[in-house]
């Protein structure tokens, strides 16, 4: 049986693999449409408000306080920056209107209320010194979504904006003002098989409103979401010591990390917005799912070395695949 302190992750998660074998694609689709699970569902709203949303909130500010650079707007980007706050409100509004709303009042200021945090704001859109900080890391404190703007000049997409504290083994602060291309080289395989110019060239297609996502996924040992490279003395040994720890043990650390990503056209200043929804499961978790820890244990077992170890799993996919085959079905332990 699935533990009560995993109930929730369980029902709300977007388990990624359609099928055994995995392969990088752009595998895009409309946005807002609920994908029924074997658990549950999840997908029908552009932001997603659950469980965590208090604790993921607290962890966002701690990480922006002890390391400011996880925030950068460009000076060309503050136009973007409150076209995002704003697409933002909307979409929170529309996720839970019974805790937050959004109201043009007379005299063409606005009123957002988030009964959730307690907050209750007039702001004049353009005017900073009517928030109590920059637009984007404003909103970024009431979603738990990373936010990425991506500007469009010189037929290219420009990381040029952004709050990102939950990185998966990349570096946002690195990342600032390099280009979409530029960005994804590393990844193995998808520049030979077209796979990044294909997403390069339908973002840039996207008009303004279009709301299209994605998910993309990795593992991470322990529910610890900021696996960015300014952290990897922290988290980066636990790759090895997870191989040396009992069955048990295993199946509560190692985690499925999968993104749920957003590409939106921002309607008034045209820039893209990429928002990137972190969701984690453990293998006791998953393994109680049958379809999932069928699945999961065969795309690991397939998965090509150069993917796994781009990914950062190869010194554990063969143990985690072989501990999710040896499971019977139905049971977390």
């Amino acid at each position: 049986m699935i533990t009560t302190d995993h109930t929730h992750l369980v029902r709300g998660f977007p388990f990624p693999f359609p099928a055994d074998q995995y392969r990088y694609s752009t595998n895009v689709e409309p946005a807002e449409k609920a994908v029924l699970t074997a658990a549950g569902q999840w997908g029908r709203a552009v932001v997603d408000i659950d469980a965590e949303y208090h604790r993921e909130l607290a962890e966002r500010e701690e990480i922006l306080r002890a390391d400011p650079s996880r925030h950068a707007v460009l000076p060309h980007m503050r136009t973007a920056a409150w076209d995002a706050m704003l697409h933002l409100m909307r979409e929170l509004a529309l996720a839970r209107p019974d805790a937050m709303s959004l109201v043009r009042e007379d005299g063409g200021s606005w009123r957002w209320r988030n009964q959730l945090l307690g907050v209750d704001r007039r702001f004049v859109l353009g005017d900073e010194s009517t928030l109590p900080c920059e637009p984007l890391r404003y909103i970024a404190g009431q979603v738990q979504e990373d936010i990425v703007l991506l500007d469009q000049r010189a037929d290219a997409l420009w990381a040029d904006a952004g709050v990102v504290t939950f990185a998966a083994d990349w570096s946002f602060a690195f990342d600032v003002g390099m280009s979409f291309l530029e960005i994804h080289g590393p990844v193995p395989r998808i520049r030979a098989e077209g796979v990044i110019t294909r997403a390069h060239e339908f973002l840039k297609r996207l008009q303004p409103g279009e709301t299209y996502r994605r998910t993309n996924w990795t593992m991470t040992v322990g529910r610890r979401l900021d696996v960015s490279t300014e952290r990897y003395p922290e988290w980066g040994p636990d790759r090895e010591t997870v191989r040396r720890v009992d069955d048990d043990t295993f199946g509560r650390l190692v985690h499925l990390r999968v993104e749920v990503q957003h590409l939106i056209r921002l309607p008034e200043s045209g820039a893209v917005m990429f928002l990137i929804r972190t969701y984690m499961l453990p293998l006791e978790a998953l393994a109680a799912v049958e379809e999932w820890r069928s699945r999961t244990a065969a795309v690991l077992s397939e998965l090509p070395a150069d993917m796994a170890d781009y990914k950062g799993i190869a010194k554990y996919r063969d143990r985690a695949a072989a501990w999710l085959a040896a499971r019977e079905p139905g049971t977390a332990g």
